[in-house]
């Protein structure tokens, strides 16, 4: 399982209201929470992003309010992965439980830069960029499972 794309890269501590603003959680359709997502933070995002392409972040990335628009908000935006320094805990189990695969890294985020080719390989564990490797924990295959169907309930219909 892999995932390759453009790199789109933010800070420390992008939290969940700048990922979706709170004014957009009128609906749960992920297309209509796609076109808002990352607005407030960069406002060009959602006409540059392509399906396929990768969110780089640094610390504490999805802290804030534990509401799952936000990694659907991402997933349905086009990214196909997100690394980072850390994640706050209950973005990590939403994004694993909606099918978004996240990875944290401190040496890759560090290294890789806005608008790079980035390609993950989740199953061996390693993020390939800038010509160097970067270790990252592999998915076991229960996860790999989980985001190949596309989060955890159809992962649980399809078992």
């Amino acid at each position: 399982m892999t995932a390759k794309g453009t790199v789109h890269k933010y800070g420390d501590n992008v939290d969940t209201d700048v990922i979706l603003p709170a004014r957009h959680l009128t609906t749960t359709d992920p297309n209509e929470l796609a076109k808002h997502c990352m607005e407030d933070i960069d406002t060009a995002f959602i006409t540059r992003v392509q399906a396929g392409d990768i969110m780089v972040a640094g610390k504490n990335f999805g802290c804030g309010s534990s509401r799952e628009h936000a990694p659907i908000a991402i997933k349905a935006s086009g990214i196909s992965c997100v690394i980072a320094e850390s994640f706050a805990r209950i973005f990590y189990r939403n994004a694993i439980n909606i099918g978004l695969p996240i990875v944290e890294s401190a040496a890759a985020t560090k290294a890789i830069a806005n608008g790079e080719t980035v390609e993950v390989d989740f199953t061996r564990g390693i993020v390939f960029a800038g010509g160097c490797e970067y270790e990252i924990a592999p998915f076991p295959p229960f996860l790999q499972n989980i985001i190949q169907a596309g989060g955890l309930l159809p992962a649980i219909q399809n078992s």
